[in-house]
């Protein structure tokens, strides 16, 4: 049976008086339902939230969702990406709802129950679906792998810093930035 965007929200009305935190995804008419991230990968999830925040809400330059906003895909999947930006000409007005659209960009967090592939999957099915970027962090790694249209793909690492001129010209950080610190 291929489910629909009415049959997820019927099933997250029975799941909302469980206590139980969910994530659920449409994917080619298949649910996926996620538990909770660890705490490190959310932990870097917030952190770029916060970094890419300060550098686009005083230029207007789009909105930042955290990996709660959903959108629904032209090829009608419910995905929900650890971290997107949807830029201000896009999206000029937030709705009481899924995004129906395409984020410009999008970030998958390896979490350590993941596989990469997946998450890679993922963000190359956005890119085909029209995002500008994919990236994936991987804190196994110590890495940040970029994703572009047409397949270029740039690996960076401790020292290496990550931009993305085509939406925030100007912004960039080292990729050590991302790493929790560690307090002694």
């Amino acid at each position: 049976m291929t489910l629909t965007i009415n049959n997820l929200e019927k099933i997250e009305q029975i799941l909302k008086d469980d206590d139980n935190d969910y994530q659920i995804e449409l994917q080619e008419g298949n649910i996926l339902i996620m538990g909770p991230s660890d705490i490190e990968s959310s932990e870097i999830g917030a952190e770029l939230i916060r970094l890419l925040g300060n550098w686009i809400k005083p230029r207007k330059l789009g909105r930042i969702f955290d990996s709660s906003g959903g959108f629904i895909m032209p090829n009608t999947d419910l995905r929900a990406p650890d971290v997107s930006f949807v830029s201000a000409q896009r999206l000029k007005r937030t709705v009481r709802d899924f995004g129906n659209l395409v984020p410009d960009l999008v970030v998958e967090i390896k979490s350590k129950t993941y596989r990469v592939s997946k998450l890679e999957d993922k963000l190359k099915l956005f890119l085909e679906l029209g995002a500008k970027v994919g990236i994936l962090i991987n804190p196994d790694e110590l890495t940040v792998t970029v994703y572009r249209p047409h397949g270029k793909i740039t690996l960076l690492k401790e020292d290496d810093k990550l931009t993305v001129d085509e939406l925030f010209p100007g912004w960039e950080i080292a990729i050590s930035e991302l790493w929790p610190p560690v307090f002694e």
